[in-house]
């Protein structure tokens, strides 16, 4: 994999440092996830003391300030830990990202105050985040949330909350929770964000869901029922919710991608080595020219989402007028051509494939999501679209 991606890497300049982390993290996630993936999936386990030792790692607080323990690196630094996780677990690299896009929402968003307060924590991993957008009846068009928070006590020193977030990673297991909530008017200029601990009095969580993937993290609702939280918990000020929420997600649907990628890298792989033993009418079903085409085209397809991935990343790096509809297409393009090749490697497989111990299942439940979550590729094609006529 190393010359694979160094070739796609070659033209962003990949230096020693970039190098030496993204071998770094392909080493943990070899020795201390790949070799339980399976089983934390079988069991719907969520390996919260495994997730907590990336924290000395530096992956607690990938591009969060140095000043309160992150490891102040880039978005394409990113880009390649998150891939080199995933191939060892989709779900537990997409955890790892979403508790790295909620706390840097922190970082960018907080002041110095909550900064010191909470970020410390986040990125030592001693404390997991969540982020709370998505409601039951509020996917795609975040801006209609419903969860309503009112100032309350002495001088409004307090919010109470009232409401109910739906498929929140890590709702139950997480200490801390980045929920978006209406503050004012409908719409997105009446959305606010606030950190809600988790033991905030009248937060509690949803029955467990019985998810197609990613079964080793934990999705529920998290529920507000009159949940007081101390109004310095508001980043921002009131109305600033929403801008903040769009912000974090660019970044998040680059992680994502490279999720898929990690996990479709994965997954060639398997069907090369697989291709390579199997045998039929007296061959290896790798000298069979059909099965020969497959493979080049999963091999295309990869390197074409490993460059747009790369270019979009760095973008977002340079803070590029176009970062945001370059994220959109990237995680459109990857999360869909990676489902495709990860779905290949099943039907290379055979029945084999369909078996839960060789792997390649868990791989296509697991990027299927990502076609969803972060914003749908749907809703990435209206971004792009009006990206490119001017709305």
């Amino acid at each position: 994999m190393d010359a694979v991606a160094d070739k796609a890497a070659g033209q962003f300049e990949l230096n020693d440092d970039q190098r030496a982390i993204r071998e770094m993290t392909r080493d943990f996630a070899a020795e201390r996830v790949a070799p339980y993936a399976l089983d934390w999936d079988k069991e719907r386990f969520f390996p919260s003391a495994i997730i907590r030792e990336t924290g000395p790692l530096g992956l607690g607080g990938i591009y969060i300030g140095e000043d309160v323990g992150g490891s102040g690196l880039g978005r394409l630094d990113a880009v390649l830990i998150f891939e080199a996780l995933a191939a060892a677990c989709p779900a537990f690299a997409s955890f790892i990202s979403i508790h790295n896009m909620a706390a840097w929402m922190i970082d960018k968003f907080g002041d110095e105050t909550q900064r010191q307060r909470f970020l410390p924590k986040l990125t030592s991993m001693e404390w997991l985040a969540s982020y709370c957008l998505t409601e039951p009846g509020s996917g795609s068009d975040a801006a209609a949330l419903k969860t309503r928070a009112v100032r309350s006590g002495g001088n409004g020193s307090d919010y109470v909350l009232n409401g109910a977030k739906q498929f929140i990673s890590g709702a139950g297991d997480s200490d801390v929770y980045v929920a978006m909530v209406r503050t004012g008017e409908d719409g997105p200029k009446g959305v606010s964000t606030l950190v809600v601990p988790k033991d905030a009095p009248g937060l509690s969580f949803g029955a467990m869901e019985s998810k197609m993937g990613w079964h080793m993290q934990s999705t529920r609702q998290v529920i507000f029922e009159d949940c007081k939280v101390p109004a310095e918990n508001l980043l921002s000020g009131e109305g600033v919710g929403f801008k903040i929420a769009m912000a974090g997600l660019d970044g998040g649907r680059l992680n994502i991608a490279a999720c898929s990628l990690g996990g479709a890298q994965s997954a060639l792989d398997k069907a090369l080595a697989y291709a390579h033993e199997r045998q039929a009418f007296g061959r290896t079903i790798d000298q069979f020219q059909a099965l020969q085409f497959k493979l080049a085209d999963m091999e295309t397809n990869l390197q074409a989402s490993r460059v747009l991935l790369y270019s979009a990343a760095s973008k977002l790096d340079r803070k590029a007028p176009d970062a945001t509809k370059w994220s959109a297409m990237a995680k459109r393009f990857v999360t869909d051509a990676c489902f495709d090749v990860a779905n290949d490697a099943l039907q290379i497989h055979g029945g084999y494939g369909y078996l839960h111990d060789y792997g390649v299942e868990k791989l296509v439940r697991d990027l299927r999501v990502h076609q969803i979550l972060e914003g749908t590729n749907e809703i990435m094609r209206v971004i792009i679209a009006r990206h490119l006529i001017g709305q």
